[in-house]
């Protein structure tokens, strides 16, 4: 690993133990004057800006391949289907259909 990245995962490293002992002093103080309404606030919005944080983040990094054709998914399902024993849809018995009385 070059000098560059360990140095910079170390200060990346030392950023979060400071946003943790910070939020945990603050934590602690409010708890300690009472202010627990204030706390419950501030979470509820830091959890909110976390999950916004998530549902926006590009988990996957990089985009999704839809560039496949949907024929080659049938025929992949069709084919295991046939090796579990599974009747194709082609085979598969006709449904019966049944009038109610008076209906046209």
């Amino acid at each position: 690993m070059s000098q560059i990245a360990t140095t910079k995962r170390r200060s990346l490293r030392r950023r979060t133990y400071i946003w943790m002992l910070s939020t945990l002093a603050v934590a602690s103080a409010l708890i300690y004057w009472e202010q627990t309404a204030l706390l419950y606030a501030i979470s509820t919005l830091a959890m909110c800006i976390l999950l916004f944080m998530v549902a926006f983040a590009n988990i996957e990094g990089g985009e999704l391949e839809t560039n496949q054709p949907a024929e080659a998914d049938d025929a992949s399902i069709h084919e295991s289907n046939v090796m579990a024993g599974a009747p194709s849809p082609d085979i598969a018995a006709p449904r019966k259909t049944t009038r109610r009385k008076g209906a046209a």
